[in-house]
């Protein structure tokens, strides 16, 4: 009962409705009066708890809101202030104009001009000197305004030894348009001195060449040492006039290199007489030793008149049964004629070069070069190739020779011979001519690239070889030669190299 009349109950909401409606109409209904009703209006309504969480709820709500819009502004703020207003107040610091109003004036083109005019005066230009002496020990002078000091303190020495060039031929000037700003023959400078050492600017800070030389130094001497490590192999030549074959005897090789986890190898070498790659032998496995014992006879027959044109290239192996065989290093003899004339066996010795794989044979070049210095005309000779890598399906290839010239990893000009169609033995004859200033002949070096050509397709790259003063072993060579012997051809066969192994054209490999 008490939960029917109870404040929250059913029934006495019903009655407090009723009231209510009692005391809204006109006229009142008899005992009800004015002040009784007025009463019951003023009375504050019970609010259920429904209503109490859902005013609580929008009011967290709305703090919610409010904190995430002040959290979003302050973020925004601090990436602004971050990507305009710090990059543009460090420049505003570092500008020039700020740090130096000095330099600024000099910078302009009205100031160079009236510096121009006092250096002039022999008393401004012995401040000047004084001035720059005294910035090696004062570092109030920036380095831009000691250079351009010094700069126009060589100019004046120049004009005052009245220095002549020498007048350069019109053929040179499309030689002279290609070559970097830096290298210029205007810009060569001819029996100026530097100043002394005490007046040099400070080096703190530049490239010293001479720490990367060392460290060159130290790789060859690396890579000699990871020559030496591959051991010796001995063998024996003979040739045998009545069945015309050459007999190679393998005997041993010494002090081999450990290929395998446990510290030895396995080692076997394979014997070829190039350029004919098509007839190998090799000899027997030997199991875990560095210093094997072969003593094998291999036959190549072959005439006596084309020894002088053949190869032995022998390849030292390490026999792996789950995985590839791993390359020890090669021996290639050049001349089989370099210890006797094979009338009788001779045992040779030789170290075993380091190589990770065999290398291929690609043939060999001949061309003659020729320069003269009072036209300053170089001449290059294609005279002919041998043994060139057949590069088609038919045995055979369309080689032809491409000259490009090169300047500091540019390529300033090419030019191409004619192609001689299905031969490895093509005969040129045709000289291919450059116009190179002397004092730019120690810039320059040339690149010959035999090329095999394709109707369809691209043209694919046989080899190449490179002549010049940073060119190596016959390149090189052959380049000095050349300028010791002014306007004398000078004819040398070249070996044929990969591109990887040398340099792609244009971008020498580091």
């Amino acid at each position: 009962m008490s939960e029917l009349w109870g404040v929250e109950g059913p029934r006495c909401r019903a009655a407090l409705a009723v009231l209510a409606s009692l005391c809204r109409a006109r006229p009142l209904p008899l005992g009800l009066d004015v002040e009784t009703c007025r009463s019951f209006e003023l009375q504050p309504p019970e609010r259920s708890p429904s209503a109490a969480n859902a005013g609580t709820s929008v009011s967290l709500l709305a703090v919610v809101v409010i904190v995430c819009g002040v959290a979003l502004v302050a973020v925004f703020l601090f990436l602004f202030w971050k990507l305009c207003w710090t990059p543009w107040r460090n420049k505003e610091t570092s500008s020039p104009s700020s740090a130096n109003p000095h330099l600024e004036a000099l910078q302009s083109p009205s100031s160079r001009s009236n510096m121009a005019d006092k250096m002039k005066d022999p008393s401004t230009l012995g401040f000047l000197e004084a001035a720059v002496k005294i910035s090696h020990t004062s570092p109030d002078i920036p380095a831009e305004v000691q250079m351009s000091v010094r700069e126009h303190m060589m100019r004046h020495t120049r004009l005052q030894r009245q220095t002549t060039e020498p007048a350069s031929s019109t053929r040179h000037t499309s030689f002279k348009r290609h070559l970097p700003r830096q290298m210029h023959v205007s810009s060569v400078d001819y029996g100026n001195e530097l100043p002394p050492a005490a007046e040099q600017p400070t080096s703190i800070g530049r490239i010293k060449p001479e720490l990367y030389k060392q460290k060159s130094v130290d790789g060859d001497d690396a890579k000699s040492e990871a020559a030496k490590s591959c051991g010796k192999i001995n063998f024996s030549l003979r040739y045998d006039y009545e069945s015309e074959t050459l007999i190679v005897r393998i005997l041993k090789a010494f002090d081999l290199p450990a290929k395998d986890f446990c510290g030895s190898s396995d080692p076997y070498v394979k014997i070829y007489l190039l350029p004919d790659r098509k007839c190998k032998l090799q000899t027997r496995v030997h199991r875990k030793t560095l210093n094997p014992t072969f003593d094998e006879n291999f036959h190549f027959p072959v005439p006596y008149e084309e020894l002088a044109d053949r190869k032995l290239h022998l390849s030292v192996f390490d026999f792996d049964r789950f995985s590839r065989h791993d390359m020890i290093g090669e021996v290639i003899l050049d001349n089989l004629f370099e210890a006797s004339d094979l009338s009788r066996e001779t045992s040779i010795w030789k170290d075993i070069q380091y190589a990770t794989s065999e290398s291929v044979d690609l043939g060999e070049i001949m061309f003659s070069l020729c320069y003269l210095p009072t036209a300053g005309r170089l001449t290059l000779t294609v005279i002919k190739c041998r043994n060139l890598k057949a590069m088609d399906i038919t045995g055979y290839s369309d080689p032809y020779v491409k000259v490009s010239l090169l300047c500091d990893g540019r390529r300033l000009k090419k030019k191409k011979t004619t192609i001689k169609k299905n031969t490895l033995n093509p005969v040129y004859n045709e000289a291919i001519i450059f116009d190179i200033p002397p004092e730019n002949m120690d810039q320059v070096s040339l690149l010959i690239s035999v090329m095999d050509y394709d109707r369809v397709g691209h043209n694919e790259i046989i080899g190449v070889c490179r002549v010049g003063i940073n060119a190596e072993g016959l390149g090189r060579d052959h380049w000095n030669e050349m300028l010791a012997y002014p306007r004398k051809p000078i004819a040398h066969w070249h070996s044929l190299v990969e591109v990887k192994k040398s340099f792609k054209e244009g971008t020498p490999r580091l």
